[in-house]
């Protein structure tokens, strides 16, 4: 089972995280943005990824930190959790709807960061969670987890509806990309014969 626990403790955030790349779906969030654990939620169930989440920080100035931090630690996570990368099939991608909206994730577990994002938004905040936060979130992880993401929101009208379905396809895209090919058993999918930085 491919799995791994990493606690990142600062002056601003103390937070613990959990995961098995093997899972089934199930997670436990408790980040203190509640609109947040319902975006991470997605990752879990629609990843097939257990994720078990704690995170303290300090929500009296904003969530910026703590958005940021998960992030963060979340790639650290993953990146100790996917290990040698040997069998995987290294790419994944996903398209999802939700009713009006649809977006695309595409992922290259490349050993290389590297983000594009662009999701037009149709207003600055959900329930009062500040949109821009997503992109921290995303850097922090590409960051940390050393993969190459690309994000675009097709279309879309109400913005709950655009971010569920950038999280909803991420954790796809994620399923994808760290499911075994047995033809690659013990191999590593790259010409370079590595994929680490």
């Amino acid at each position: 089972m491919r799995q791994a626990t990493v606690t990142r403790n600062t002056l601003e955030t103390q937070i613990t995280i959990s995961i098995n790349l093997d899972g089934t779906g199930i997670s436990k969030l408790d980040t203190g943005v509640p609109f947040f654990d319902h975006m991470l939620d997605q990752i879990a169930r629609h990843g097939l990824i257990d994720l078990e989440i704690k995170a303290t920080g300090d929500l009296h100035i904003d969530a910026h930190h703590t958005v940021e931090d998960v992030g963060i630690t979340l790639g650290q996570a993953f990146a100790k959790a996917l290990g040698d990368k040997k069998g995987i099939t290294r790419y994944g991608h996903s398209y999802v709807p939700l009713d009006e909206a649809l977006s695309r994730v595409v992922i290259d577990l490349s050993g290389r960061p590297g983000l594009e994002y662009h999701i037009p938004f149709t207003r600055a905040t959900i329930a009062n969670f500040d949109v821009d936060l997503f992109l921290e979130f995303f850097r922090g992880f590409i960051n940390h987890a050393a993969v190459t993401l690309h994000i675009d929101n097709l279309r879309g009208i109400n913005s709950h509806h655009q971010a569920e379905t950038v999280f909803k396809a991420f954790g796809r895209a994620l399923r994808m990309a760290v499911s075994f090919d047995e033809r690659m058993a013990g191999m590593t999918p790259s010409t370079k014969g590595t994929l680490v930085g």
